[in-house]
């Protein structure tokens, strides 16, 4: 150690591959990153994984989480805690959302330097790229414009984020890498159709729509039980589906399983600090997507767009060749993802 209290680069541990002994801390595990890393690294035979719940360990409290590291010395990280949400939550607590964030990440990064983990991924978002960005989005575009105003306080967190990161494997000599996921869905998803993202809260609002269509109250109050209050204006359109914006802006989908898949790829085959990006590398219009949701959930309603509404960033399809090029693939198609996760969502409602 030096007199900072961290370690020498000299001494870092330069190990490549988690073995599957290694001591492994997911932060975040209950999230819908966080919980599909753990069933990946499950799946695979990985027997020490670390978890806490926010009760038992508040990331943004720093005494709290150097007595985690100091007690339980996790060799690996996956930083996938965040607070997170859509347009309207980003828009409505901005300070919320920085805060939380910058606090999460300086707290985990820095404990991770200081308790020699031998390498830690942290999970950023393609949010982080401009607003007018070229299309599709390249690694080297981050910080090349301006951000989309509606989500600004939390891509300036995970910037912070990934800088940190860099600047440590810089300055330290760690092995810190930062991946960019597309727009994510599948089980564990946020359904609260005041926070959650387009995909999971399209999928709650042709359920919604079906079960008005057949007057079907008991179960709407149960899904109400289950996901959250459901706002009045959304249950007062129904059967009606009403949408935000024009439906034109284009965004790209993965399925987290595939997302969690690429991490522990690259956990285990890069130790770069350049940023790289995980997505499918293509990608379709927000009315399309609703048109294929409707399709694998059987809806045959009327759908509306409230062009009133603001759209967000026109497009966001990241370019994924690097990813490419070092050997990982999306596997799992959008059509089949949806249908999985309204599978998986129905389950919850028995």
């Amino acid at each position: 150690m030096n007199n900072q209290g961290v370690p020498d680069p000299s001494k870092l541990a330069m190990e490549k591959a988690m073995e599957k002994e290694s001591a492994i801390y997911i932060a975040g595990h209950r999230g819908l990153v966080g919980s599909a890393i753990r069933r990946k690294l499950e799946q695979l035979g990985y027997k020490n994984l670390i978890v806490r719940t926010h009760d038992e360990l508040d990331l943004t409290r720093q005494q709290e989480v150097e007595q985690f590291f100091d007690s339980n010395r996790p060799e690996y990280v996956f930083l996938a805690a965040a607070k997170v949400g859509g347009i309207l939550a980003n828009s409505t607590f901005p300070a919320h959302f920085i805060y939380v964030n910058l606090a999460i990440e300086t707290n985990v990064i820095h404990c991770a330097l200081k308790h020699g983990v031998k390498k830690l991924l942290f999970l950023g978002s393609s949010c982080i790229y401009p607003k007018l960005c070229p299309q599709p989005m390249k690694e080297e575009y981050l910080l090349s414009g301006y951000l989309e105003p509606t989500n600004e306080a939390y891509a300036v967190a995970k910037i912070a984020g990934i800088k940190m990161c860099q600047a440590y494997n810089k300055q330290y000599g760690t092995k810190f890498i930062s991946v960019m996921p597309t727009n994510l869905y599948g089980p564990n998803d946020n359904f609260d159709l005041e926070t959650s993202h387009a995909l999971p809260a399209l999928i709650r609002k042709f359920h919604l729509a079906k079960l008005a269509a057949a007057g079907d109250w008991e179960n709407i109050n149960r899904d109400e039980q289950t996901f959250g209050k459901i706002p009045a204006a959304i249950k007062d359109s129904l059967p009606r589906v009403v949408l935000w914006g024009s439906g034109k802006p284009r965004r790209e989908f993965l399925h987290v399983d595939d997302l969690a898949d690429a991490c522990l790829f690259l956990m285990n085959n890069y130790d770069g600090s350049e940023i790289i990006n995980i997505g499918v590398g293509s990608d379709l219009t927000i009315s399309e997507l609703a048109e294929l949701v409707a399709k694998v959930m059987g809806f045959k309603g009327e759908v509306i767009f409230d062009s009133s509404k603001p759209d967000g960033t026109p497009r966001k399809l990241l370019d994924v060749t690097k990813l490419n090029d070092l050997g990982w693939k999306a596997k799992i198609g959008l059509q089949e993802g949806i249908r999985q996760t309204y599978n998986w969502y129905l389950h919850q409602l028995r």
